[in-house]
């Protein structure tokens, strides 16, 4: 037997009437809004990444609050999006609404997981990642890598590429031998230098082989839980506050960055660490 509205938990009531006031407000706006009767999901795109990177940005700083907001700001992105597929008079068969995309997204979280919703049997997280990456490819997906954007960062790219892989039983048995591949790939990276004049060989390989550093890296990241997208980024922001420590600080002693040697910049920077800047 179906619940009705009056049957929901009071908590569950309005976090359903708030989302029926959001698309209350968007019928309003794309109605009534010179701004927002013009929006295409074409003229969308940027302003998504752009949210979807503030969002990133919050995140990483744990500003609950900014996350609370820029959560919001992406979820009346979803809404628009919604609303304009639903006004396509050219083709019904490619018009929807937020009702399709919520169901279409209900449908794949239960199929996706026969361990819960199925007699399939999945205990350990590797085993629901195996799963889900057999599904798909039954699903109709030609290859297990084909759900990797193409426009996603290199570093990011790289972590998913490695994760599904791992997915599909493709991965190294112990984080050692991901150690070694490291060594490896590092030697072979420095073979394209001459040590005596310490000039590059040849630039296409050193950037090949710096490649293959690089993803083998990333690779061994996973074997001992560390995110590299957060570790880089989180290495950016330190660099960032040190980097303005040193600005302030040596203009206050009334210094000029451009008049300063390498070692005087050193003083400010070392400083900048005893501080934890």
């Amino acid at each position: 037997m179906e619940k009705t509205f009056n049957d929901l938990p009071q908590s569950r009531q309005e976090q359903l009437m708030a989302f029926d006031r959001l698309l209350t407000i968007m019928d309003e706006l794309r109605e009534q809004c010179p701004w927002d009767r013009k929006q295409t999901i074409e003229s969308l795109r940027h302003l998504t990444i752009e949210e979807t990177y503030e969002l990133s940005d919050a995140i990483m700083e744990n500003d609950l609050p900014e996350i609370k907001k820029e959560l919001g700001d992406i979820l009346l992105h979803i809404v628009f999006y919604a609303k304009i597929a639903s006004e396509n008079r050219e083709d019904d068969s490619l018009r929807f609404d937020i009702k399709d995309v919520l169901n279409g997204i209900c449908e794949k979280l239960i199929s996706r997981h026969p361990h819960i919703y199925g007699d399939v049997v999945a205990d350990t997280e590797e085993a629901v990642k195996q799963n889900w990456e057999r599904l798909k490819l039954k699903e109709g997906n030609r290859s297990v890598l084909s759900g990797v954007p193409a426009s996603l960062p290199a570093l990011v790219k790289a972590m998913r590429i490695q994760e599904k892989a791992q997915g599909a039983g493709f991965d190294w048995d112990e984080k050692e031998q991901v150690w070694e591949k490291v060594q490896e790939e590092l030697a072979e990276f420095k073979a394209n230098f001459n040590i005596e004049t310490e000039q590059v060989i040849d630039q296409k390989e050193a950037e090949g082989e710096f490649g293959d550093l690089l993803f083998s890296l990333v690779n061994y990241s996973r074997f001992v839980d560390i995110n590299p997208e957060t570790a880089l980024e989180r290495t950016n922001k330190k660099f960032i506050r040190r980097f303005q420590y040193l600005e302030e600080a040596s203009k206050a002693d009334g210094k000029m960055l451009s008049d300063m040697t390498l070692s005087e910049m050193d003083k400010y920077w070392n400083k900048a660490k005893e501080l934890g800047v």
